[in-house]
């Protein structure tokens, strides 16, 4: 007679713990045995500092109602807050929404004081932001021009790759992420050649933003080579 295998695998780990779930079972079944798991174990998590939670689901689809009842009971235990839900299955719309996000958006006009130039995805400027203008992407920025005002790239927890390049680097303000740079209080003469092109990235390591020349970042372990989409006229 063979046991049950587990509908429900929790995994510690030094940044975490990891609840592995069963791809095959029903989600009800899932869901009673997350629960008693939790309420088995909480004497292990009762106290000290939060526990982040990782949740896989693996091929299992996880609808949005349900992604928020799993973090729903995971967040009723104090010092259990979720860190993440990890699906290889995804919606076509979904997928749509992710790879709208991955393309190139290219504009020509100079970004003024007070206006704001938001797009999703890589922002391709070909242009000056001044002083006052504001430039955001959910992905990488490439000005071919003077970076005068603010400039956002990335969103929080999505800094990796992530990178704001100008011909002329002098922001008010860099964000890359959950990181900012050079804000209006910062002195603005760092910079040693305003004709150097410059490239902003996080460095994760030192959990900040670093500008060096355009040419040193690309050696570095930055991709090159993403295939893009370019927008309709």
């Amino acid at each position: 007679m063979t046991s049950r295998q587990p509908l429900v695998m929790m995994k510690g780990r030094k940044d975490g713990l990891v609840l592995v779930m069963n791809e095959t079972c029903s989600y009800d079944a899932l869901l009673q045995e997350l629960k008693e798991k939790l309420s088995v174990n909480h004497q292990l998590y009762k106290e000290g500092p939060a526990i982040p939670v990782k949740i896989q689901t693996g091929n299992r689809y996880v609808s949005r109602l349900q992604r928020t009842e799993l973090m729903d009971i995971i967040r009723s235990y104090d010092h259990l807050e979720v860190d993440g839900i990890e699906s290889n299955v995804m919606t076509r719309e979904e997928f749509e929404a992710e790879k709208s996000r991955e393309r190139l958006v290219s504009f020509t006009r100079i970004v003024r004081s007070g206006q704001v130039l938001s797009v999703e995805g890589d922002l391709f400027l070909i242009g000056d932001v001044n002083p006052g203008g504001v430039v955001s992407a959910t992905g990488s920025i490439y000005i071919l021009g003077a970076l005068r005002g603010i400039a956002a790239a990335g969103e929080p927890g999505n800094e990796q790759n992530r990178v704001i390049a100008a011909s002329i680097m002098k922001p008010t303000q860099l964000k890359i992420g959950r990181l900012m740079s050079r804000t209006e209080e910062e002195p603005l003469d760092e910079m040693k050649n305003d004709h150097v092109m410059e490239c902003a990235y996080a460095d994760l390591v030192l959990g900040k933003i670093v500008i060096d020349r355009l040419n040193a970042v690309m050696k570095k372990n930055l991709p090159t080579g993403r295939s893009r989409t370019q927008p309709e006229a």
